[in-house]
């Protein structure tokens, strides 16, 4: 395990584990676990993210409200588009866990159906959730808890169904281009129509293929905002018509403005966390970084 390291997180300092393994055991998984106490409860809005999101709750101090007023605690998974969703929590112990939507689909069985919704592991897994929460708990440091975590979802993915070939090659494409892959041109290159693309992509990850590449879109820009590039920049390189357009969409799924997600709170972990995403900085003016 990588040394507990101390990050501000809204006010509060938060220690951050990752595991010390760079490549998973399964591609497209990547776990940290978080622990630390607030001065007073924070509240954390969900910003949807181009990844399945399960929480291991250890002090049953999260708690997350979906746009149905429904609350969960303990495990929670979170869809890739779950809308106004709230998480409170002040004495934080958890682990979470990012499932790529080929993973998410093996490991959780009910991927489409999760699309844009919260729901407790429970309903999906049954007894077995309350049975990793527990060995979880019980686990002595992060490393056994990231082997435990690991080993789980290396039986539940290789016992899991698979996306079609064609559905997880379009969603490699729209990664890989940040979300600027045409759909047209992803139906034509697996040989689909595109109405056959929508209807297989739309029934296994859980979105349409236009709104997926919206939102692999939006995550980069978040990032590369982040980073420190200007509004104006990451308009012209991500794909977007305009500055008015990525205005639009960081509106859409946060409600903030460009600037204010640049400083958000909810960035502040990736570069620990979720160290595997390669955003390079702005570049620099002076004539050393040339």
């Amino acid at each position: 395990m990588r040394t507990l390291i101390p990050v501000p997180i809204g006010g509060s300092v938060v220690d951050v584990a990752v595991p010390s393994r760079q490549a998973p055991a399964i591609p497209g998984v990547r776990m940290a676990g978080f622990r630390g106490s607030a001065k007073s409860t924070l509240d954390l809005r969900v910003v949807p993210y181009p990844e399945f999101t399960l929480f291991v709750d250890f002090g049953d101090a999260l708690l997350v409200d979906d746009a149905s007023g429904r609350q969960q605690r303990g495990c929670i998974v979170v869809g890739l588009a779950p809308g106004s969703v709230h998480g409170s929590a002040r004495d934080a112990d958890c682990l979470q866990i990012r499932l790529s939507p080929p993973v998410a689909h093996a490991v959780l069985g009910a991927s489409a159906e999760l699309g844009g919704t919260v729901a407790a592991l429970e309903d999906l897994w049954g007894g077995d959730a309350a049975r990793l929460q527990e060995r979880l708990c019980d686990a002595g440091s992060w490393d056994e808890r990231f082997a435990i975590a690991q080993e789980t979802l290396v039986r539940r993915c290789e016992a899991g169904r698979r996306l079609d070939p064609e559905v997880a090659f379009a969603w490699r494409r729209m990664v890989g281009t940040g979300g600027q892959a045409r759909i047209e041109y992803l139906a034509d290159e697996i040989g689909w129509s595109r109405k056959r693309l929508w209807s297989r992509f739309r029934a296994q990850v859980g979105l349409t293929p236009k709104h997926a590449a919206k939102l692999v879109r939006f995550d980069h820009a978040a990032h590369r905002l982040a980073a420190g590039h200007s509004a104006a920049a990451v308009a012209a390189d991500g794909g977007f018509v305009d500055q008015s357009h990525l205005c639009r969409d960081v509106r859409d799924f946060t409600g903030l403005t460009p600037a204010a997600v640049a400083h958000a709170s909810w960035l502040a972990v990736d570069d620990i966390a979720w160290p595997s995403r390669n955003i390079s900085p702005r570049p620099s003016a002076s004539p050393r970084s040339r």
